[in-house]
């Protein structure tokens, strides 16, 4: 959590996949069918694997397709996030950081010696809920469904961002970049190009979320990750809590 945070907000996972999808989604596969083709394409030796059936679920009432769009973006959401949270973690962890005031008062960016969560435990809570407010506007962004744009469980492209939108519908002044492909490099680009960097972004997703957990755990409980033994500091903190401070357990006398 924290170091997808820090790292979705300062980092760049821009060398690590090679495109994100916004614009260049695929169909949506709605099937259990659908599913396993692209199963395959994405990994020929593994193939299909669901050890929970999740592909033949309906959750809260809605449809397997449904369902199955749910699934599907919230996997290539967490992969980009997992992305930004690698890149950054490495970033940070070799000292890399802005050289400007972080806050208005002159507080620079901290730097933890190397040791990204320790990091963002060092970063103010006046910080951090703006970072939060971004968050949570982009994903307020993510959920709306226009004539332009279909929710991902509604017959939308899982992964595909809308574009932000200006004027009495939208965002009350000008906004010139979207999220995804602010400069419009993809514009001309085949269908065949854009589903191959889609799947090109899930796979490099999968492996980021494993990549960016095995730091985690190595800082936590050492020695659960053999090879980052001795390389990355042991964290005593919290890894998935927001704040140092406990504020919802405060409330009830917890520390």
């Amino acid at each position: 959590m924290k170091s997808a945070i820090i790292a979705a907000l300062i980092g760049s996972a821009a060398a690590f996949a090679p495109a994100q999808t916004g614009r260049a989604a695929t169909a949506v596969s709605e099937t259990k069918a659908d599913l396993e083709v692209l199963a395959k394409k994405l990994n020929p030796v593994l193939g299909f694997y669901d050890p929970l059936n999740l592909a033949e679920a309906e959750f809260w009432g809605e449809s397997n397709e449904a369902t199955i769009g749910f699934l599907r973006h919230a996997e290539i959401k967490h992969g980009r996030i997992a992305m930004f949270a690698f890149v950054g973690y490495i970033a940070h962890a070799n000292g890399f950081k802005f050289p400007w005031a972080m806050q208005m008062d002159g507080t620079p960016f901290p730097d933890a010696n190397g040791n990204p969560p320790a990091l963002w435990d060092s970063v103010s809570d006046d910080a951090k809920w703006q970072i939060f407010s971004l968050i949570g506007f982009l994903e307020f962004w993510s959920e709306l469904s226009t004539p332009n744009h279909k929710h991902y469980m509604r017959g939308g492209k899982p992964g595909d961002y809308p574009d932000f939108v200006s004027g009495s519908e939208g965002i009350p002044h000008p906004v010139p970049f979207n999220l995804y492909d602010p400069f419009r490099f993809s514009k001309n680009m085949s269908e065949e190009k854009k589903e191959s960097r889609l799947r090109a972004e899930i796979n490099n997703g999968r492996a980021a979320q494993l990549g960016i957990l095995g730091f985690l755990s190595a800082q936590c409980a050492e020695g659960s990750v053999p090879l980052l033994t001795g390389v990355v500091p042991h964290y005593d903190g919290e890894p998935m809590a927001p704040f140092v401070t406990n504020y919802m357990g405060e409330a009830f006398g917890m520390q």
